[in-house]
């Protein structure tokens, strides 16, 4: 393999076990044999277990929040820019659901994420604080807690993945077949516009 194909590789077999183990469970051997390559290479493209799990959330991120942004930021209807930004998210989610659990573990991970929340969270973090803000000045959101609202709106979008493997001990249905994720976000969506848009049944061009 070239050395970007060897990189990648070893970024996709992490962020496998990664998802299942969590940064204290992974083991270098394990990600060395799910990338299909010897453990030294790992230590030299990335240093350190804690560099490489670093280098899987940025991984995980980067298209991601560019396009996010984007979308956030884009002129038209705060409503609209919401919906879309929501889609987009729960989409994306659902395209790499096997390292969904990520989401949650970047929750937890503490320092170590530190630089990519300075880097990517925050500034989609504050693009939605602004998006929500130019709504309810524009009277198509209810006024209400950013902060917090914000807070729930991610908490709608990533919950339901971090919770696929106990969903599947109570319940027969398949929470990631594709009827069962369109119903997921069709329901967040419901969710998002009665709470906070003025008109909830209204279009959205």
């Amino acid at each position: 393999m070239h050395r970007e194909e060897t990189r990648g590789a070893i970024l996709a077999g992490a962020a496998g076990v990664f998802a299942d183990r969590g940064l204290a469970g992974a083991r270098i051997d394990a990600i060395a044999a799910a990338a299909g390559v010897n453990k030294a290479l790992i230590y030299y493209y990335f240093g350190s277990k804690d560099r490489l799990y670093a280098s899987v959330l940025e991984e995980q991120f980067r298209e991601f929040n560019a396009k996010a942004l984007a979308v956030i930021t884009a002129p038209g209807s705060a409503r609209a820019a919401l919906l879309r930004y929501v889609e987009l998210h729960f989409d994306t989610i659902c395209s790499r659901r096997s390292s969904a659990s990520l989401h949650q573990h970047f929750m937890t991970a503490g320092k170590l994420v530190q630089p990519l929340v300075t880097k990517y969270a925050k500034p989609r973090g504050d693009a939605l604080a602004k998006l929500l803000a130019r709504g309810i000045e524009a009277g198509e959101f209810r006024p209400v807690e950013v902060r917090h609202t914000l807070i729930s709106i991610t908490s709608l979008i990533v919950h339901y993945f971090s919770i696929a493997p106990i969903l599947k001990l109570v319940s027969p249905i398949d929470s990631y077949s594709e009827h069962e994720l369109a119903r997921r976000k069709a329901a967040v969506i419901d969710f998002i516009r009665h709470a906070l848009f003025v008109r909830p049944e209204a279009h959205v061009p």
